[in-house]
């Protein structure tokens, strides 16, 4: 298998391609359907329009051109100096060889320069190894309730992370 390279840059496709991972995985294991893939199109296609300010900031995991993962920090959306950890995903062909976290790491270091006061993200009950990985790098689970911002009834958690000062 061949390298896999880190960007932190838009590149053409991105949109449909992190939404189509998502759908890939979380179809087939949480029954998320057309409103989910919906939702995440559009809040992504939007946060692009904003790709060049800042406090925003993308990384791609890159294998043959081809994206393999993604994560995104939104430095504006949620207000209150506040990051939001949004687009986390891997290709099932890398997941578990250690991609996740270098993006992971990259991201929450750009958090950490900028300064945020928090980090959030909302995830939801049954995804162990994201959960684990969340809470090595210093994530706490703040609040869990049953919603369905994606869709379907399922148990939703918000982690928050103070930031890391030098």
């Amino acid at each position: 298998m061949s390298e896999i390279q880190i960007a932190s840059d838009y590149r053409a496709g991105l949109i449909g391609c992190i939404t189509h991972m998502h759908m890939a995985y979380y179809a087939p294991f949480a029954g998320f359907g057309q409103h989910f893939e919906s939702v995440v199109a559009g809040g992504l296609a939007s946060f692009c329009d904003r790709l060049h300010h800042p406090n925003n900031g993308i990384w791609l995991a890159i294998q043959e051109q081809q994206i393999v993962g993604s994560i995104v920090i939104d430095g504006e959306d949620l207000g209150n100096n506040t990051a939001h950890l949004r687009w986390f995903i891997m290709d099932d062909r890398v997941r578990g060889r250690g991609v996740g976290g270098q993006l992971l790491t990259q991201a929450l270091q750009f958090v950490d320069a900028k300064g945020f006061e928090e980090t959030q993200l909302w995830t939801f009950n049954g995804l162990h190894a994201a959960r684990h990985l969340y809470e090595s790098k210093g994530f706490k689970l703040a609040e869990e309730n049953l919603g369905n911002q994606w869709g379907t009834e399922i148990l939703e958690q918000r982690f928050c992370r103070a930031p890391k000062r030098s």
